[in-house]
């Protein structure tokens, strides 16, 4: 008999303990975005019926990363914690200095106090908001060298996170002296969480390599960006994960990490370099900010947690539900009508807010507005990628943001299909009465990173 090929997608996991969700009125989540400013960072988890804010450090940890917090050991200098931590990261990424932090950006922090500084450069696929604001907080320039069609909602190209290399390599012959690092980040979040190549990734290291520049990846989404490689990438598809990932770190002198997202970790993040002396340097920051360098802000049970992450995220029944269960959310609202970034990505799903609200100004923020109606209709918790996020300049002007997302970020391994049918079923309505939406205008924002705490007022009424 032939072996039956089945569709269904389903979790690689049973569900061993739950989280009961708050249910509310519509009436009662009107006021809770009146009390929050219109802006989703601000309303209470309380008040969230799904929460697709973002999937860093929102996903549900399995039963050996629970078993391992118990392994945890909390000295203050040299856990062994520390070790297994760093052997687990070495596995993957082979560099000699691997420096624990609390997340992320903290990484970004140290490594761009570092070398940025006024009248410094630094290129990249897409700068995501962190980043950018960790680089301008330095006096330096962050600049963006994505490939067209990754400015191309619609377009099909397989590697829209992808560098356009000649730019690159223009920047490097014009500006040379003042870049002191090129940045790859994988999965490019800002553009729709799309992979970079592999055969890009090399291109963009014999641009370095020719105007002497070290490579860095932001690589918070390895793993995803891993797998798009196998299955969308010529003469990868038998290859494992493991020595893709291998492959990608092989090409690069360090790292910066958020260990919220492929990782698998609630909290964590770290810094990994292949120089000795760029290492010191940075331990020098991590000791005066985060803490020792064998915990760097996290206690060991986060570390153990971390490791056994890094074990089961490259996984290839995970990734392969990982992006099914993604593509089929994305692939629900296309086929809807709605636009959405296209291919679909993998830790979420961008509806080009600008093409779906053609009404409303990019000044006047498409994205939240879409966000705002998202939640007060069905309880769902969103983000903004666009004007909001990245239209504030360095100088204190704004301008419209290249695209105006939408992003239903989904944890991982946090909610089940028929959580995501509700959502597809509460953006066709949305979509439904797009016409009524009205704009917003900020309130009260701050000097950087104004999408986590400004607040807004609509512009007109809206009854979706």
């Amino acid at each position: 008999m032939t072996e039956p090929v089945f569709t269904t997608i389903f979790e690689p996991f049973r569900i061993h303990s739950v989280e009961p969700l708050t249910m509310t009125t519509r009436e009662q989540r009107r006021a809770a975005l009146a009390a929050a400013g219109h802006n989703l960072f601000r309303v209470d988890a309380k008040d969230v019926l799904i929460d697709l804010l973002t999937d860093s450090g929102t996903g549900a940890m399995s039963k050996d990363q629970w078993a391992a917090l118990q392994h945890g050991d909390e000295s203050y200098a040299g856990s062994p914690s520390y070790y297994l931590f760093r052997d687990a990261v070495r596995a993957l990424f082979p560099f000699e200095h691997v420096i624990p932090t609390h997340q992320g950006r903290a990484a970004e922090r140290i490594l761009f106090s570092v070398l940025g500084g006024p009248g410094k450069v630094i290129p990249n696929n897409t700068h995501f908001d962190t980043t950018r604001a960790n680089i301008e907080y330095t006096g330096a320039t962050a600049v963006d060298l994505v490939v067209a069609e990754g400015r191309d909602p619609a377009s099909e190209y397989p590697f829209k996170g992808d560098v356009d290399v000649a730019a690159l390599d223009r920047l490097l012959s014009e500006r040379g002296p003042d870049v002191p690092v090129v940045m790859v980040t994988i999965t490019n979040n800002s553009g729709g969480g799309q992979p970079v190549s592999l055969a890009n990734l090399h291109a963009v290291r014999e641009v370095c390599d020719a105007h002497g520049k070290p490579l860095f990846l932001d690589a918070c989404r390895f793993a995803e960006n891993a797998w798009f490689i196998k299955t969308r990438e010529a003469g990868q598809g038998d290859r494992a994960v493991v020595d893709i990932v291998r492959e990608i770190a092989g090409l690069a002198d360090g790292m910066t990490m958020s260990a919220k997202k492929d990782p698998m970790g609630n909290i964590g993040g770290w810094l990994a370099l292949a120089d000795d002396d760029l290492a010191r340097r940075c331990r020098d920051l991590l000791i005066l900010t985060e803490g020792f360098p064998t915990y760097g802000g996290l206690a060991g049970r986060d570390l153990e947690a971390l490791a056994q992450g890094l074990h089961e995220v490259v996984d290839h029944d995970y990734l392969r539900y990982r992006i099914r269960s993604t593509e089929y959310v994305g692939n629900a609202l296309h086929e809807a009508g709605i636009p959405v970034v296209r291919p679909i990505g993998g830790h979420a799903v961008y509806i080009d807010a600008r093409a779906m609200l053609p009404h409303i100004d990019p000044l006047a923020y498409p994205g939240q507005s879409l966000a705002v109606a998202l939640y007060e209709v069905g309880g769902i918790r969103t983000c903004e990628i666009g004007t909001v996020m990245f239209g504030r300049q360095p100088d204190g002007t704004e301008q419209a943001a290249a695209l105006d997302l939408f992003r239903l970020a989904i944890p991982r391994r946090t909610y089940t299909q028929s959580h995501m049918d509700y959502v597809v079923e509460v953006c066709r309505h949305v979509a439904d009465h797009a016409g009524e939406l009205a704009g917003l205008r900020i309130v009260e924002e701050p000097p950087t990173l104004r999408h986590f705490t400004a607040t807004f007022e609509p512009l007109g009424t809206s009854s979706p």
